[in-house]
């Protein structure tokens, strides 16, 4: 069965904590933590403080997905204020292999994240040391975005790469995602739907997180 990770960069940050609760509640598997540096991305969100406050009011793994130049010199903020996983960015120009292998080591799990431009070519020699990889159907930055439609075949790509290598990663994506395009995904492959808006401007969040479900 597909997972849910409501995206916390729709949530109401007047009262996250209270935010948090609810969608545990309500059913979700995960809770998606976006970090933004203006730079990597051109917008600002959250540092570790946020995920510290915040992480009392939920059992659930925390996902921080960072969306930063330097992922290399902060991950261990996100990790201590209570991050189970790391997501980084293959488009990052960092040593990928011995960042994945610290963090691992940290007792962390690794996400790499692709975004929509990328080919699924440049995380292929990293897909039997990581847990997860992100597949971005939005270009990063901003919530609330359309769908792009061209990363499916990426998706289905790295699905036949699990499948025929027998690897143990999960397929995740993030943006744009509702009750439609959340079918589009998982048929392609995808066992992890990150959805910010269409959960968070729903009155019902258990619904709407049943009925990507």
């Amino acid at each position: 069965m597909v997972k849910i990770s409501p995206s916390l960069l729709s949530a109401d940050f007047s009262c996250l904590g209270k935010e948090v609760e609810e969608i545990t509640k309500s059913g979700a598997d995960l809770i998606h933590f976006d970090v933004m540096d203006g730079h990597f991305v051109p917008n600002l969100t959250f540092g570790p403080m946020i995920l510290s406050s915040i992480r009392k009011f939920s059992n659930l793994p925390f996902q921080a997905h960072l969306m930063i130049t330097n992922p290399e010199k902060y991950w261990r903020d996100f990790a201590n204020s209570g991050a189970d996983i790391i997501g980084i960015h293959i488009e990052c120009k960092i040593p990928h292999r011995k960042l994945i292998e610290e963090i691992k080591n940290y007792g962390k799990k690794v996400c790499l994240v692709i975004n929509p431009p990328t080919s699924v070519d440049e995380i292929v020699p990293f897909l039997e040391i990581i847990n997860e990889v992100l597949v971005m159907s939005v270009n990063p930055g901003f919530g609330g975005q359309k769908f792009i439609a061209d990363v499916v075949p990426k998706i289905e790509k790295l699905n036949n790469i699990k499948t025929q290598k027998k690897l143990d990663f999960d397929i995740e994506v993030d943006g744009g995602i509702n009750n439609e395009t959340a079918k589009i995904v998982k048929k392609a492959g995808v066992n992890i739907v990150v959805a910010g808006s269409y959960i968070f401007s729903s009155k019902n969040y258990k619904k709407a997180i049943e009925s990507l479900r």
